[in-house]
C-alpha cells in the first residue's frame, strides 16, 4: 500500500493526498466516488441565483434612487421594478426546482440502499 495517491492532478503534478481505503487512489480520484463528487461540483454552482438577486437589489436601490432624484420617470421606474420583481421570483422558481430534483435524486438513492440491505438479507437470511 503506498503512502500517497498515486494519480495525477490536472495540472499534471502528483497527487499528495492519502490512498482512500485499501486502494491506491485518494477519495478525490477514486472512480468509486465519481458520482458523489460530480453532485459535489454541481452543489458549488447553486450560489449563482444569489449573486444575481444581490445584484437586482442593487439595480433596485439604483432605480429607486434616480426616481427620487427625479432622473427617472416614475411609470419607467415601475415597470423596471416590475421586470425585476419577475426574475426575483423566476431565480425562486428556478431554485425550487432544482431543490426537488435533488431531492428526489438522494431519495432515489435511498430506496436503492434500502432494496439492497433487502436483497442481501434475503440470501444470507
Amino acid at each position: 500500500m503506498t503512502s500517497v495517491c498515486t494519480a495525477t492532478k490536472r495540472d499534471g503534478s502528483p497527487c499528495t493526498l492519502p490512498p482512500h481505503g485499501s486502494g491506491a487512489l485518494c477519495w478525490a480520484h477514486s472512480p468509486a466516488n465519481a458520482e458523489r463528487r460530480r453532485r459535489g461540483q454541481s452543489r458549488g454552482g447553486k450560489s449563482k441565483p444569489g449573486r444575481e438577486i444581490v445584484a437586482i437589489r442593487g439595480r433596485l436601490s439604483d432605480l429607486a434612487e434616480d426616481v427620487l432624484a427625479g432622473r427617472v420617470d416614475r411609470a419607467d421606474a415601475a415597470v423596471a421594478g416590475q421586470l425585476l420583481g419577475t426574475v426575483i421570483r423566476a431565480i425562486g422558481t428556478e431554485m425550487k426546482v432544482r431543490e426537488t430534483e435533488e431531492l428526489a435524486r438522494e431519495l432515489q438513492e435511498v430506496r436503492e440502499i434500502l432494496e439492497n440491505r433487502k436483497d442481501s438479507r434475503r440470501r444470507w437470511g
